[in-house]
């Protein structure tokens, strides 16, 4: 592998690493935000990013509880989306990429990626379903994923990750012949 290649890869390792702590520090974020919130309530309009769902929390808690919810699972599931990240790019050898570690990484990142965009849907039903309720929410579309975007780019790596299953098994055919 070319120094050019080795630089951009390493590159790309340590962004995804920054993206990871990043997103590790925005679920833990909501997750405190969401346990103040549920013992101290007068919290609830100061909570993270400035979201304020207070309204929300004093009509109905359990609407607030699963819409925060929502929140949470969508975020914990992108901070472990870049960690399979991370560990696939750790152990990946460019030299020889099929191997059956990376075809799990692989299809594991299609997995959860595919996740994040039902999850994402699902949310975003709820919030029209509470919207026609006389819900104020304009405020939580920007915690929701482009849905079709991650669940279209979960059947992409999908599609890639049997790429690699077949790969492993030319792979493997070639060493025997070999």
């Amino acid at each position: 592998m070319s120094k050019t290649n080795q630089f951009v890869f390493q590159g790309l390792h340590i962004v995804a690493w920054i993206i990871f702590v990043g997103l590790c520090i925005e679920a833990g974020a909501l997750l405190v935000n969401f346990a103040f919130a549920l013992f101290k309530p007068e919290t609830v309009s100061h909570l993270y990013e400035k979201l304020n769902l207070s309204q929300m929390y004093q009509t109905n808690v359990w609407a607030f509880v699963g819409m925060y919810s929502f929140i949470i699972v969508i975020s914990v599931l992108k901070a472990y989306l870049f960690y399979i990240v991370i560990k696939l790019m750790s152990k990946l050898d460019l030299t020889r990429p099929f191997s059956s570690f990376v075809s799990e990484q692989i299809t594991q990142l299609s997995y959860y990626t595919l996740s994040i965009g039902l999850v994402g849907y699902i949310a975003r039903e709820s919030v029209r379903n509470l919207e026609h309720r006389g819900y104020e929410i304009d405020q939580l579309s920007k915690f929701w994923p482009d849905s079709q975007a991650y669940i279209l780019m979960g059947g992409v790596i999908y599609v890639i990750a049997l790429i690699f299953q077949k790969g492993i098994e030319l792979q493997t055919e070639n060493d025997l012949t070999v």
